[in-house]
């Protein structure tokens, strides 16, 4: 009968990815800039372009800070909660507000909905034992994917039938962040965590009684033997910067860190202002076909990363992985330019995709390999402090090239510097392992 029992990792997995799932059902996004500029809304497509989408930008680096730095002291449901609030909030906004300001208050909002994602993922890490984290993570990506896919496929097909308009997606989203936050509340509480909330060591129990009771020599030099031979339990702050420290000060980690910051912030950029470029290609399409772009893109990466989770496994060496993610970033570059290159908006979608499913064995790859070299407690530190890397130089980017304040280059001037972006990340790097071969090559006489 007990082997028939769930066990108690798969269940916290499944309700991590329900809850990944619900929240992931959000049809309207891949419509977000036609509704904003359509009738329901008194915006133009450049303002929304310069004054609403890099506000959410600034936003969620402001907040991740934040976010981060109280996730676990507050041991992750709260921020889990305070996730789905937030999404309830937006997408009330979106539907029953019509100013800019409104806009960008709710792109405030939006910050703190993306921000608290690290809440989800790093959830495991205290909840789950670590040999399952890799079937845990797995398995709330696939879910986060599923999501995404089922809100594509229902927001094409609404539309393409008629059933539909716009804004009477924004309902549906409305109705899936109510769900999600319904069932946050259902997460089991996490009674310890990895800093601020630790199980008592054994080692400093030990030592401490021995000093109490026995005044002795020698029991205080077995209570001294026992800390160093078990793993003392440090202050949260303390343990904290040993994490940062350990990670941060092996070469491989920060090589591999800094490739899965830039290739995330490329990969934001890219996403958050795409739906403009095809309005500035073709204002007026018969039918637009987001939905699907979008269902293809997700369906392609989640295939992407799980090859690429295949070659990882089998353990190819770091040079050649990072050979590979340098040609693989030139050609995401190819397709990024490929998408605002053109006049034909299916030569963009196009492009688009090819871009997504690249970019979905990339961060796969590099992600497992700042993985390999981590100590297995400091995954949520070091992934969350290379994101918020990735955030600030996507803000660095955007007053650079979206905002008036810098070059305020138009849409398809903005893309064709994200595309020489992965382009000089991709000969950069390959550049790089070109001249490590070399001055590591063993000389022959």
């Amino acid at each position: 009968m007990n082997s028939r029992k769930m066990e108690p990792w798969l269940k916290i997995s499944c309700l991590l990815c329900v809850f990944g799932f619900i929240r992931e059902i959000r049809p309207s996004e891949p419509y977000i800039t036609e509704y904003l500029v359509g009738e329901w809304r008194n915006v133009t497509q450049e303002q929304v372009n310069r004054e609403v989408y890099p506000v959410g930008t600034y936003s969620y680096l402001a907040q991740l800070v934040i976010v981060f730095l109280v996730t676990d002291f507050l041991r992750y449901k709260p921020l889990i909660i305070i996730m789905g609030i937030a999404g309830v909030i937006i997408w009330s906004m979106l539907l029953w507000t019509t100013s800019l300001l409104a806009l960008q208050i709710l792109e405030v909002f939006y910050g703190t909905y993306m921000a608290a994602e690290v809440a989800y993922f790093t959830y495991i890490y205290a909840k789950v034992d670590k040999k399952h984290y890799p079937q845990v993570t797995s398995h709330t990506r696939a879910a986060m994917f599923c999501g995404k896919l089922v809100a594509s496929v229902v927001a094409q097909t609404v539309l393409n039938l008629g059933l539909m308009n716009y804004k009477d997606l924004n309902y549906i989203t409305l109705a899936t962040q109510i769900c999600a936050t319904v069932w946050a509340f259902g997460l089991p509480k996490v009674k310890t965590s990895i800093y601020f909330h630790r199980k008592p060591s054994l080692s400093v129990s030990i030592a401490s009684n021995s000093h109490q009771h026995q005044g002795s020599k020698t029991v205080s030099e077995t209570s001294v033997n026992n800390t160093l031979s078990q793993p003392a339990q440090l202050p949260p702050l303390q343990l904290l910067w040993s994490h940062f420290k350990n990670a941060y000060t092996n070469v491989k980690v920060v090589q591999w860190s800094i490739w899965y910051a830039v290739g995330v912030c490329g990969y934001f950029q890219v996403i958050s202002y795409i739906q403009v470029l095809w309005i500035s290609i073709e204002e007026q399409p018969e039918t637009v076909w987001n939905g699907a772009v979008d269902a293809i893109l997700t369906l392609l990466a989640a295939i992407f990363a799980l090859i690429a989770g295949f070659i990882h496994g089998a353990r190819l060496n770091s040079r050649m992985s990072l050979l590979a993610l340098a040609v693989l970033s030139i050609m995401e570059g190819g397709a990024v330019l490929l998408s605002c290159w053109t006049t034909n908006i299916f030569w963009s979608y196009t492009g688009y995709v090819i871009f997504g499913a690249l970019y979905g064995f990339t961060i796969t790859v590099s992600g497992a390999e700042v993985a390999r070299y981590l100590e297995e407690e400091s995954y949520g530190l070091v992934f969350g402090i290379n994101t918020m890397v990735a955030l600030l130089l996507q803000s660095i980017l955007t007053f650079v090239v979206v905002s008036e304040t810098g070059f305020g280059l138009s849409v398809v001037g903005q893309y064709t510097v994200y595309s020489f972006y992965f382009i000089t990340i991709g000969v950069v790097y390959f550049l790089s392992v070109v001249i490590e071969y070399f001055i590591n090559r063993p000389k022959t006489m």
